[in-house]
């Protein structure tokens, strides 16, 4: 009688499973989110070495993928490119992605952090302000957060553009460049930043404290985000529970995030105090915010067409 009970249990659960293989086929071939990030993108750097991302998505059957990038334009190349699904960049690389005709969209966004960027200068030089770049050589990534930082921190300064010699360099070619003297001053962010002032010889001429607002953003393609809105969720669900743990744990994460990134924990605190938490939706006053930076960049030349900006808003 016990095995025939057995056998009828078995009998029973027999259709369960067939129904299930159908749901764990489809679960299985949801894809991959493929992530990009960078060194200044803590959370994301977090999350890659605890595992919560591929945790949380798992249920839904995605694999996540990593791949860091030196600054915000190539990740956004690769974003163009399909190999990146989500990216974490600065104000200015998505301007220049949606220019080129990348169908990105803005999934969510930090707060702004004007202090977490700045325009140095050697601390010998005879260089105090901003105004003092006239005819001056100043590298700068092209189309990093840093590049729309220095745009308007010159013209707020009382000069064009034109007036400064602006020299693209990936960060670490302008760091390379700054020491050795072969420019005047450079524009950076965190945590390059905060490794540069550890050094001692350098001075700000000035951060993005009332000049920009340095809004830090994830990014999709429509394309993917129409297609896998469960994805980018739950990816967003994950930044937000790194980013609420964060402020009160900032040396710990300096010390988790050192072997990671590759600077010594000191100066990742620095960087870490300097940032700000709490990943929203993007709203429209954020959006208007990006349209004064595509239509500075127009007006200048750097960038080919117009863009409304509000076109690559998230659903």
């Amino acid at each position: 009688m016990k095995r025939r009970s057995l056998l009828h249990t078995a009998a029973l659960a027999a259709p369960a499973a067939v129904l299930a293989r159908p749901f764990v086929a489809r679960a299985a071939s949801a894809g991959t989110l493929q992530v990009g990030y960078q060194k200044s993108s803590t959370s994301l750097v977090l999350l890659k070495s605890r595992g919560w991302l591929e945790k949380k998505l798992a249920p839904l059957g995605y694999g996540v993928t990593w791949a860091e990038f030196p600054s915000g334009p190539p990740l956004l190349e690769a974003l163009s490119a399909n190999a990146v699904n989500l990216g974490f960049t600065g104000e200015t690389p998505p301007i220049f992605a949606q220019a080129s005709g990348t169908p990105i969209v803005y999934v969510g966004n930090t707060p702004g952090q004007p202090h977490s960027e700045a325009i140095l200068a050697p601390k010998s030089s005879a260089l105090s302000t901003v105004a003092d770049l006239k005819g001056k050589k100043v590298a700068v990534a092209k189309g990093s957060n840093a590049h729309y930082l220095l745009v308007a921190s010159v013209l707020k300064a009382g000069l064009q553009f034109t007036d400064i010699t602006p020299v693209y360099l990936a960060p670490a070619d302008a760091r390379a460049a700054f020491q050795s003297g072969d420019v005047d001053a450079w524009a950076i962010w965190d945590p390059f930043f905060a490794a540069a002032q550890a050094g001692g010889q350098v001075k700000i001429l000035g951060d993005a404290a009332g000049v920009v607002p340095n809004h830090i953003f994830y990014l999709s393609r429509r394309d993917f985000a129409t297609q896998h809105a469960d994805a980018l969720n739950a990816a967003i669900a994950s930044v937000k529970e790194i980013e609420a743990w964060l402020p009160p744990n900032l040396p710990a994460a300096a010390k988790e995030l050192s072997p990671s990134i590759g600077l010594p924990a000191p100066v990742l605190l620095t960087a870490l105090q300097r940032q700000k938490y709490g990943l929203v939706k993007v709203s429209p006053a954020v959006l208007a915010d990006q349209q004064k930076i595509a239509d500075t960049f127009y007006k200048l030349n750097l960038i080919p067409t117009p863009i409304t900006v509000a076109d690559a808003a998230w659903s």
